[in-house]
């Protein structure tokens, strides 16, 4: 069997560790205040009490916990790719990070519905395949829910 490439999802390079055993995404930080920012600033600090223009790329935390949440009943528009022969709804979830304060949004993991999430609840960062076409896995980071003792759900 062929070897498939991975490769983050067009947009997404360099937003996250896409081959990680315990992927994180990747952020920047201002050296100035410490605010942090996702994705990438290309104007300095986000923060609008600091004038710092020097950031620092930054790991962000695995672990958040749901801010807020909804699902995606229809098909999003261009430049999103069905991943298979027709739309099927996926729950989105804002996450905020354990440590910086940012909140996040993706994809929450398949199999996980609206259904499953509540605001609080605590998940962490996972890699999964956005999409494939001929031999390569688009990737992207997904929020996975975390089981009450701290393990995997």
């Amino acid at each position: 069997m062929a070897t498939r490439t991975r490769v983050p999802a067009l947009g997404a390079e360099g937003w996250f560790t896409p081959d990680s055993d315990e992927p994180t995404l990747i952020g920047q930080r201002c050296l100035e205040c410490g605010t942090y920012v996702f994705p990438r600033a290309n104007l300095g600090c986000p923060n609008p009490a600091c004038s710092g223009v020097d950031l620092e790329e930054a790991p962000l935390s695995r672990r958040g916990k749901i801010w807020s949440y909804t699902d995606a009943r229809y098909q999003p528009p261009s430049p999103y790719v069905v991943p298979s022969e027709e739309h099927v709804p996926f729950a989105i979830a804002a996450v905020e990070l354990a440590d910086e304060g940012l909140v996040v949004m993706g994809q929450v993991v398949p199999g996980v519905s609206v259904d499953d999430l509540s605001v609080g609840q605590e998940v962490e960062l996972v890699v999964d395949v956005l999409f494939s076409d001929d031999d390569t896995d688009h990737l992207i980071w997904k929020w996975k829910p975390v089981a009450a003792g701290g393990g995997e759900a």
